[in-house]
């Protein structure tokens, strides 16, 4: 009997240790382990002032840009211990160069450290207000902001709720509410690892207003990027380990209902939306692995995906940008305007390239 039991565990032993390395080689495959990609380059130059990453960039209709700046973000490189910045940019301006936003208000600026962003517009009166995740202390909150001409940003409210517990992006829906990706299935790293070694699809969207916090969809295995099409009626989700991007429609009670998935082929990190053709831009990393490990003779590459007629039967998705990291490091935003594209990055610089 004893013998048996012996061969038992052992048997089970086994059987777990053969689960556990085929869901280890599931993540190699998750992360785009072994990827390579050709460089295919623009007319670009880099911007000036950014040299700690431009992790997402928002342009509005009149050309301003917003560049969030300075992440330090458990599992990717930083090489600044300086608090997070805000930048404006034109790119009307002749020789578009980044400014420094002046934050006015009670936020701790000594513990600002921006991620996603969103700007929201209020139709009544043209007033433009910033949305920027911020993690101080590796905490998630929502900073709301009120741009002012004078490059200053004040600050209006903090927003913090258990269901916002992990945020990455956002996209602003009103003067207080917003969408908002959780990337990680719990705030403890080990257990949102432990997710994905199992292959748990357990990251959300949440839904924001001072009336109502909710789950609006799930399933995600990590929601990275979100934003919203032109008309307001379909959000876009990010899946980057599904190498994926979700269409939802919008229906009345900020329900998101799931249309469909378009297969990009990278880990695809924020989502820009051209508001003239409804294009999707996305910044994305060819290979999670060189992210993670980081290794300066053998850098993180970089990669912009465009998507035309996402919502027809069969969009186009095209490579529009491609480097091996000896140029730029680390993509994680694309934002087209007017014939140009900004390129920003995790922890690098960012660009400025010319589509035409």
């Amino acid at each position: 009997m004893a013998a048996m039991k012996k061969a038992l565990v052992a048997a089970v032993v086994a059987a777990f240790a053969a689960f556990i390395g085929h869901r280890f080689l599931k993540l190699k495959e998750l992360s785009l382990a072994s990827r390579e990609v050709p460089v295919k380059h623009l007319n670009c130059h880099y911007l000036n002032n950014i040299d700690y990453g431009a992790e997402d960039i928002t342009i509005l209709r009149d050309g301003l840009a917003f560049l969030s700046t300075g992440l330090n973000y458990p599992g990717v490189p930083s090489f600044s211990d300086e608090p997070g910045k805000m930048y404006v940019l034109d790119l009307l301006h002749p020789k578009p160069t980044p400014v420094e936003l002046q934050i006015k208000g009670e936020l701790d600026l000594s513990s600002f450290n921006p991620h996603g962003i969103s700007v929201y517009i209020d139709e009544a009166d043209d007033s433009v207000y910033l949305f920027v995740v911020n993690h101080p202390q590796h905490k998630s909150q929502v900073e709301i902001f009120h741009f002012v001409q004078d490059n200053t940003l004040v600050h209006l409210k903090s927003i913090t709720h258990p269901l916002l517990h992990s945020v990455n992006d956002i996209v602003a829906v009103g003067v207080e509410s917003f969408y908002a990706t959780n990337d990680h299935s719990f705030p403890n790293d080990a257990l949102h690892f432990m997710t994905i070694i199992l292959g748990l699809a357990w990251c959300d969207v949440v839904y924001y207003s001072p009336k109502e916090v909710r789950v609006a969809a799930d399933g995600f295995l990590s929601t990275n990027g979100i934003n919203i099409s032109p008309d307001k009626q379909h959000v876009y989700v990010a899946d980057i380990l599904d190498h994926e991007i979700d269409v939802f429609e919008r229906r009345e009670g900020e329900q998101l209902v799931y249309l469909k998935s378009v297969a990009v082929g990278s880990l695809c990190d924020n989502i820009e939306v051209d508001p003239k053709t409804g294009d999707i831009w996305l910044g994305c990393h060819p290979n999670g692995m060189k992210l993670q490990k980081y290794d300066p003779e053998d850098p993180p590459g970089s990669e912009v995906i465009q998507i035309k007629n996402i919502h027809s039967e069969h969009p186009e998705v095209s490579q529009e940008y491609t480097d091996n990291g000896h140029v730029i490091m680390a993509s994680s935003v694309a934002a087209p305007y007017e014939g140009k594209l900004l390129i920003g990055t995790v922890f690098h610089k960012a660009l400025c390239c010319d589509l035409k």
